[in-house]
This record gives C-alpha cells, sequence and structure tokens, in this order.
C-alpha cells in the first residue's frame, strides 16, 4: 500500500499544484459535477447532528456543500494524502462557519478518528501505472478501513464499466457496480444502496449500518 499512497500523494499533489484549488485540482471537469457528488454521496447520512470524515479531501470543498445544506449540528473532519491539498483546504474553508471543520494529513487511514459517517470522492478512480489486479486490492483495503471508522455509515463512488468504450482511459479504473454491492452487502451491512441513475459516468454506494 505504500507504493501506492505515494503515488496517488504525488500525483494529487501535482494536479493542484498546476491548477490550484478549483475542481481540475482534484481531476474533476467542473464544480457542477463535483457537486452532483457530493449530492448523491450525502444520501447516506441519516441525522442531523453527526460526525462525518471526508476521505481524500482534496481542498475541502465538500465542507462547503454540507455547510449549504443547513444541518442543525456536525462536525466536519477532512483527511488526504497530499500536504499541498490539506494547505489549501485550510486556507479556504478553515474559517468557515461550518460546525468545527478540521483537515488533517495523513500517511494512512489508520490515523484517521472514527466518526459516524465517511465519505469518499474519487479516490479510487485513477489506478495510474497499478494493474486492474493491483488497483482492486488497493481499493478492498481502503474500503476495509473506512468501514473500522464510520459507526453509521459510509459512502464512496467510482466509474462504472457501463461507460462508453471510446472514451475510456488506460490510466483510470472502471469498476463492476454489482461487485461491489454485493461485496458490500455481504461483508458490511444488510442495508446497501447502489445509485446509478444520475447523469455522470460512475456509480455511488451508500452502505448504512444503523
Amino acid at each position: 500500500m505504500n507504493n501506492v499512497f505515494k503515488d496517488i500523494d504525488a500525483y494529487y499533489t501535482g494536479k493542484i499544484r498546476k491548477y490550484g484549488a478549483i475542481p481540475k485540482g482534484v481531476d474533476w471537469n467542473d464544480e457542477e459535477s463535483q457537486f452532483i457528488r457530493f449530492e448523491q454521496l450525502s444520501k447516506v447520512i441519516k441525522d442531523s447532528n453527526f460526525s462525518i470524515n471526508d476521505i481524500g479531501c482534496g481542498y475541502g470543498v465538500y465542507s462547503k456543500y454540507l455547510d449549504s445544506l443547513g444541518f442543525d449540528n456536525f462536525n466536519y473532519t477532512g483527511y488526504d494524502l497530499s500536504r499541498e491539498m490539506i494547505h489549501n483546504a485550510n486556507k479556504m474553508y478553515g474559517k468557515s462557519n461550518i460546525s468545527n471543520p478540521t483537515f488533517s494529513k495523513i500517511k494512512s487511514l489508520k490515523e484517521v478518528t472514527k466518526s459516524d459517517y465517511s465519505v469518499a470522492s474519487g479516490i479510487f478512480n485513477v489506478k495510474m501505472k497499478f494493474s486492474n489486479a493491483e488497483w482492486l486490492s488497493y481499493i478492498l483495503d481502503t474500503l476495509e478501513n473506512i468501514n473500522e471508522k464510520s459507526k453509521k455509515g459510509f459512502s464512496f463512488n467510482m466509474l462504472t464499466k457501463y461507460s462508453d468504450k471510446e472514451l475510456m482511459r488506460g490510466d483510470l479504473y472502471y469498476a463492476d457496480p454489482l461487485f461491489f454491492f454485493d461485496y458490500c452487502k455481504r461483508n458490511y451491512s444488510k442495508e446497501i444502496s447502489l445509485l446509478h441513475d444520475y447523469d455522470l459516468y460512475e456509480f455511488t454506494i451508500l452502505v448504512k449500518k444503523v
């Protein structure tokens, strides 16, 4: 996993340095698609008062989205492998009016504090030089860690294998949504939702524990 984490750090640090704290700085096309993803991921939240971990938080824009939803009270913590991402997150949103925003640079998910919920947006998409088998191993290991750190549930998104063939790239990982639905159902909870009905070439899995 150390080699994977090192390459992920280098990849996204390069993006934020090149583009700055905008969607392209975290390898997304625009803020509109970012917020579509956030809407899906946030469907795992059942409470108005909660704590939430943003795994692979980038420059922290999900905290802005949560703030706009008007929850009564919540505690947000963003985690990222990239020190550059955390620097930008603190600069942009560290003093925002959401409840207790915190952004932390980590070396592995072992450093993440347990919370009610966790979300992970885009962290499984760019496999770079790694084989599909190596990347799947990284994904399953990461999901295991996220599950351990999430008391009430978690959500994540992935590019779908049902993407248009002519648009698929060799450095990206296109997942089978049915495999991950089944995997989460068997390993994490009886209450699993597969969202594959929004206008992006991806899907979102919701794992609700209580």
